[in-house]
């Protein structure tokens, strides 16, 4: 299963690379803030209790011509919607770090460069 970086994401925003970014979370959570450009489909509750039919009932709302990049709180549940993207044919990755690592990496916060140089490490 694919995962993308806050900052290999924001590299390809505006591009002719840009992903489809679809925002699992909760509604008020997305209003809340997002990621410019996204699409809310919130299905972050029934994913996290394990009903992935929930998604699959709106991939019509998931264009399938482009990588879809899946974003939730801290990137865990949007692990499941990426793998049944996977599974569904779509090419799919997960925001590593959700909308919490995205908002570090905004903020250039120091645990967010920590976690980064962790992650590049490891490979």
């Amino acid at each position: 299963m694919s995962r993308i970086r806050p900052d290999e994401l924001d590299e390809r925003l505006g591009t002719d690379d840009e992903p489809f970014l679809l925002d699992i979370r909760p509604e008020a959570d997305f209003e809340a803030g997002a990621i410019d450009g996204s699409r809310n489909v919130p299905v972050y509750d029934d994913l996290r209790g394990g009903d992935d039919a929930a998604l699959r009932r709106r991939l019509d709302e998931v264009p399938d011509d482009r990588e879809v990049v899946t974003v939730c709180k801290m990137g865990i549940v949007a692990k499941r919607a990426t793998r049944m993207l996977d599974d569904a044919g779509y090419e799919a990755s997960t925001l590593a770090g959700g909308m919490s690592g995205w908002n570090g990496y905004e903020r250039g916060s120091l645990g967010y460069r920590i976690r980064s140089l962790w992650c590049r490490l490891r490979g």
